[in-house]
Order: structure tokens, then C-alpha cells, then sequence
């Protein structure tokens, strides 16, 4: 039997439903990559919430960002739907867009709701180890009849932002406190950046987070199309395992990343040749000699 991808008409219509976490939202464009340069005339449509929206935005591997409701998908009438969240809404998205070909992984709840199972990814790239996240959604293109290919780094596209010094950003908020280094040696180690070096330390924060730790330095809390920017105009970035981490791979920025509780054999900064990862199961013991050890490694600093 043919692989979908060439069963599917020209022109025809894929949807990615692609909900939850910048992170996840990030290392999702490699897999859309290999998509689209392997059936170029297919419309490609992400079903993504308005926050992280702007992960698509301008790609050219993207057609149509979608809304995440039924009645979005139900209207663009996609062949083909992927599932690559799982979780009960987009199982319910998944069944709405009415598409003949509905994708889920094998170990995805409700199996009955799709039709073509997508094994582990370890069975389709013929490996015997953990894969990280970026070669486990690439997997699926695999699967669905893309040429076998070396899986490509994130891509993301941002304009300039116009700063006049050179300036190293850092990250230091996470999802969960066991991925956090502790807040004060980040304060220290922007002291250090600001005293020793001649890059600025730029402070990246979230709307929900507290920086007032951080008064002395400058602030930038922005909506995500501008921390794009931000974040691909910087000299080097330091910061937990978190969205922002995965967009300085993607921009391919030298950058230096914390891990505690999360893998970084599977979240770990994807094809960035330039990056340092320090780990700790208890990441409050990842010294802040060593972050700093690590930072002069790359060589960014003047």
C-alpha cells in the first residue's frame, strides 16, 4: 500500500494539532520542515493556541494557523489531521475535522479515535536509545512517507531587534520549581556579565513572572513575536530548560542551559552546536562557578 503522503491529492490539505508549551510548539518545526519539502504542494495548517501562535508565524513550512476549535479545523477540511498532543481536547479536535486520515502515536489514549497509528519512533528511525522530542515528532513524517533524512534544527523567523549594544540574555524563570536554578545566583551571574564582560545583561521574563529581583538590569517582558526577535539578536543566552531555550537553539545562539528535573537526552537544546547543558537531578546544586565556567567556554564574552 502507498505511504499517505502519496495518496493525498495535490494541493492537498495536513493539519498538526499542536497544543500546550512553547517548547513543544518550537520543536515541532523541524518535523514541519520535513514535510513540506517532501510534498511541497500540501497546505500545511497548525491547530495552536493564540499564546504561542507566533511560533509559526512567517514560516515558510506553514499555511494556515488554525484556532484551537472544532469548528476552525471542521472549515478547513484537512486529509489529513496529526495528533501530536493527545490529551482529551485534542482528541475531540481530532475527531471534528472530519479528515479521512487521523494520526495519534501508538501509546496515546483512545486509540479508536485515529486510524493511522504512528508506532514509537524508535521502530521507525531503526534506533535502540531515547530520542529527544524533535526526533520523535520527526518520526511521524517518516511514517507517513518523507524521504528518511537527517532531521533539521527548529526554524523559526524574526526580524532584527534594534538594540545598539550587544547584550547576553537571561532566562531564569521555569515551569516547575524543580527545573529553577536558584534566582540569586542568576543575579549574580548578570553581575558578573555586567562588571566583566562588555555585554549587557537582559533579563527575559513572562507576564506572570517576578523579576523584581532583577531591578538593577534591564527588563524585557514582551509578547512572544518579540521575544523572537529579542532572543535572535542576543549574544548568548543562559537560562533553565524552557521554551526560551529551545527558541536560542532554534536561532542557533551559543547558549548555556540549566537541567534539573527534565532529560536533556530528550529536551536538550536540538542541533545546537553552540550550546552548553549543565544537569543536576537537583539542579540547586549546579554551581554557579561551573554556569560561569561554562559561559567562558563559548567564547562570547569580550
Amino acid at each position: 500500500m502507498k505511504p499517505i503522503l502519496e495518496r493525498l491529492p495535490v494541493g492537498g490539505r495536513l493539519a498538526v494539532i499542536r497544543l500546550r508549551s512553547l517548547g513543544d510548539c518550537i520543536l515541532t518545526t523541524p518535523a514541519l520542515q520535513i514535510l513540506k519539502d517532501a510534498r511541497p504542494d500540501l497546505r500545511i495548517g497548525v491547530v495552536v493556541e493564540q499564546r504561542f501562535a507566533a511560533v509559526f508565524e512567517d514560516s515558510p513550512y506553514v499555511d494556515r494557523i488554525l484556532a484551537p476549535s472544532a469548528s476552525a479545523l471542521a472549515l478547513w477540511r484537512p486529509h489529513v489531521v496529526l495528533n501530536f498532543h493527545g490529551g482529551t481536547r485534542s482528541i475531540a479536535l481530532t475527531l471534528a475535522s472530519l479528515a479521512g486520515y487521523r494520526g495519534g502515536f501508538d501509546h496515546f489514549r483512545a486509540g479508536w479515535a485515529y486510524n493511522v497509528h504512528l508506532p514509537r519512533a524508535q521502530q521507525v528511525l531503526g534506533v535502540d536509545r531515547k530520542v529527544h522530542t524533535a526526533e520523535h515528532l520527526a518520526s511521524a513524517m517518516f511514517y507517513l512517507g518523507a524521504a528518511p533524512r537527517e532531521i533539521p534544527a527548529g526554524s523559526l523567523f524574526a526580524t532584527p531587534w534594534p538594540r545598539k549594544r550587544p547584550y547576553a540574555l537571561i532566562h531564569p524563570f521555569a515551569s516547575a520549581p524543580s527545573k529553577a536554578w536558584p534566582m540569586e545566583r542568576f543575579v549574580a551571574l548578570a553581575e558578573q556579565i555586567r562588571d566583566h564582560s562588555e555585554l549587557d545583561p537582559v533579563i527575559l521574563c513572562g507576564p506572570a513572572d517576578d523579576a523584581s529581583q532583577f531591578a538593577e538590569f534591564e527588563i524585557q517582558k514582551a509578547p512572544l513575536a518579540l521575544v523572537k526577535s529579542i532572543v535572535a539578536s542576543a549574544s548568548l543566552f543562559i537560562g533553565n530548560d524552557s521554551g526560551p531555550a529551545h527558541m536560542a537553539s532554534a536561532f542557533g545562539i551559543p547558549a548555556v542551559v540549566l537541567f534539573g528535573a527534565s532529560d536533556p537526552a530528550i529536551w536538550g537544546p536540538w542541533r545546537n552546536s553552540r550550546a552548553e547543558t549543565l544537569v543536576s537531578a537537583d539542579i540547586s546544586r549546579i554551581a554557579l562557578s561551573h554556569v560561569a565556567a561554562a559561559v567562558d567556554r563559548l567564547k562570547v564574552l569580550a
